[in-house]
């Protein structure tokens, strides 16, 4: 009797054996499955309402990949008809209307059964803060109407707001060092890294009402209202950041326009050094003072017309911009920008984007040129005749064809005299995207609203790789086929005893 137990026993034991692996082989299967099933794409969109358009940006990753770096991509673009939001202080309804066709371009690219889950933001910059010191029941009205219409969409929708300058240079600085993965890089050997601080780029920013520079400075930030602080992936950066208000493209040139015309004054024909020669541009006083980046003369006459006639004299461009910029020296601080704004020295290199790019590409001076080509290439330029100009760019609209002279002369003069790159001309790199995504202050404002780089590192969740995975599932196989095989022999045997 004890000789027929022991074998019964025996193949209890190995039965139980067997099921634990059978179960273990199954676990191991179903966490392999789980692994390879597709990853959802998850997707985010930003207004980017600014002072002389409005453009919808439509960004997507994959959904596990939330805190890794340099995934986010972007898919669409759509630019806005009509001029920024801003100009609809008459009709502020039709600042709401004027965005649907983006939302509705959003509608057919993002899935509908992602739609109520896609965050949905829309950020004003410097049009939208010089109409609120104007009028703030106006910028408001603005506000509450694109509000409605963008709520009216099945998006999740995150707030539409005016972003203040200092946001608006940290959070471009913030896009271009995460798409050039600047903060952290993951290793082949599965580790995170912190590339060194010389790799960190610098941000410079020029729209139609404002410009902003950001980059880490040598040593601390001296004026506190000027230090952006942030913590990426356990990383502390002190970031310098400043927006010069009124300072953008378009208003420089207004200034440009009004300085002109006070000491001009009582003259309605006055010669313009930065338009070609047979350029002429006829304007009333109300559209040259409808800015508060303007001092309105006395007595003020709105109707009243003004000719600027163009001369193109480069020398004399230049150093009337120099005096709307004020580019003497510092007061209060050792060291500062134009207007006697306290600005550290420059360090690092630089990606100039918006204007910057889009005059420098114009005149072929894109992504990078000598100093001296840059400033041949902008002298020669003005020195054509409008007529010259026209027939060499018979595709250009007018009023870009016009200013493209202008605006080199302000960029050069910003650059060099305002925030001193006289030493460092080569470290400007004049971009429009880095990754194939805008270059931008709309992504670092998304990846900071939805936490998409976290303040601290990131933690390597490791998975089973292809191979170890293999090799589990053929010893667990082995297992199994010998189990069965000794449990046979030994039912054979018990049963011949």
């Amino acid at each position: 009797m004890r000789l027929q137990l022991k074998p019964v026993l025996l193949g209890i034991a190995v039965i139980a054996i067997t099921c634990m692996t059978i179960i273990a082989l199954i676990l191991t299967i179903v966490n392999r499955q789980r692994a390879e099933l597709p990853l959802s794409t998850q997707y985010g969109m930003v207004f980017d309402a600014g002072s002389s358009h409005t453009a919808l940006f439509l960004y997507q990753w994959p959904g596990n990949k939330e805190n890794n770096t340099g995934v986010v991509s972007q898919t669409l673009t759509c630019d806005v008809e009509g001029d920024g939001i801003s100009s609809y202080v008459t009709n502020p309804a039709d600042a709401g209307q004027s965005l649907r066709g983006c939302l509705d371009l959003a509608m057919a690219t993002v899935p509908a059964s992602q739609q109520r889950t896609t965050p949905l933001y829309l950020g004003a910059t410097a049009g939208m803060r010089l109409l609120r010191l104007q009028n703030k029941t106006q910028s408001d009205q603005i506000l509450n109407e694109v509000t409605k219409t963008m709520q009216s969409y099945p998006f999740d929708f995150r707030g539409a707001r005016i972003i203040t300058g200092m946001e608006e240079g940290a959070y471009a600085w913030i896009t271009i060092n995460y798409l050039l993965e600047s903060f952290i890089k993951y290793t082949f050997n599965g580790k995170w890294i912190h590339p060194k601080a010389g790799n960190i780029f610098g941000a410079l920013d020029l729209g139609g009402a404002s410009t902003q520079i950001s980059f880490i400075p040598r040593d601390p930030v001296k004026d506190p209202q000027s230090a952006f602080d942030l913590k990426l992936y356990s990383y502390r950066y002190q970031v310098y950041t400043h927006s010069y208000l009124c300072y953008g493209k378009n208003q420089a040139l207004k200034k440009l326009q009004a300085y002109l015309q006070k000491t001009m004054s009582p003259s309605f024909v006055i010669d313009h050094p930065c338009y070609h020669k047979g350029y002429n541009l006829t304007l009333k006083l109300g559209d040259i003072y409808d800015s508060p980046c303007v001092d309105k003369p006395t007595p003020f006459d709105p109707l009243a017309q003004v000719t600027f006639s163009g001369t193109g004299d480069s020398a004399n461009c230049t150093s009337l911009i120099e005096k709307i910029v004020n580019v003497t020296k510092c007061s209060l601080y050792p060291d500062c920008g134009f207007g006697g704004v306290y600005q550290p020295p420059i360090n690092g290199e630089f990606f100039a984007f918006s204007a910057y790019f889009y005059t420098f590409d114009f005149l072929g001076l894109a992504p990078r040129a000598s100093l001296s080509h840059a400033k041949s290439t902008i002298e020669s330029y003005c020195n054509k005749t409008w007529m010259t100009v026209v027939a060499e760019n018979p595709k250009e609209k007018e009023k870009y064809l016009r200013d493209y002279c202008c605006s080199a002369h302000y960029i050069m003069v910003i650059l060099l005299k305002g925030y001193k790159f006289e030493n460092s001309w080569d470290k400007i790199s004049f971009q429009k995207q880095v990754a194939n995504t805008d270059i931008g202050w709309t992504l670092g404002y998304m990846l900071n609203l939805t936490n998409l780089i976290p303040s601290d590192r990131p933690l390597v969740v490791t998975g089973v790789q292809t191979s170890q995975w293999a090799a589990e599932v053929f010893f667990i196989a082995l297992v199994l086929f010998l189990s069965c095989f000794i449990l046979t022999v030994f039912c054979l045997w018990g049963l011949s005893l």
